[in-house]
């Protein structure tokens, strides 16, 4: 029997390696996202730190300097906030277009896995018929050599 060989191995071997890189981008843009949606979260704890302690200060005594530290404080927390919120917004569009790319990266792969099959499926078809004409052949030679026998005897 004859050995398959698809004739675009080599481009399938291509689309799954990159296949394979699209998904190590997609899993490095999806941990920086979770990294700086953590950041976003510690700021937005420390503000609320920086909320409760100004509460605290009014209620015990008044000192205008550290009311007024606190304040700024918890103004550059809203900018900090602000900061990571947008940093967490391109976070998520890098984590998107990596997972679309990735995505693509699949279907191509697909593509040529499904014309493999098929390359397949028509190689196995053509050796049947191979098959079935070497053993039409071998019954015919057969048949003719027993009736070569048979008018002999």
């Amino acid at each position: 029997m004859a050995v398959f060989r698809f004739r675009m191995q080599n481009i399938l071997n291509m689309k799954e390696k990159l296949e394979e890189q699209a998904k190590q981008d997609f899993a490095q843009a999806q941990k920086e996202y979770f990294d700086e949606v953590e950041q976003l979260e510690h700021l937005k704890k420390r503000k609320e730190d920086y909320i409760a302690y100004g509460v605290e200060l009014r209620n015990k005594s008044i000192d205008i300097q550290e009311l007024r530290d606190n304040k700024y404080a918890i103004e550059r927390m809203d900018d900090y906030i602000k900061e990571q919120e947008l940093a967490v917004t391109m976070a998520q569009k890098k984590m998107d277009a990596a997972m679309r790319k990735m995505m693509d990266a699949r279907t191509e792969t697909k593509t040529y896995e499904k014309l493999r099959e098929h390359d397949f499926e028509a190689f196995m078809i053509e050796e049947g018929k191979k098959e079935s004409k070497e053993i039409d052949e071998l019954n015919s030679y057969r048949f003719s050599r027993k009736g070569e026998d048979g008018v002999q005897a």
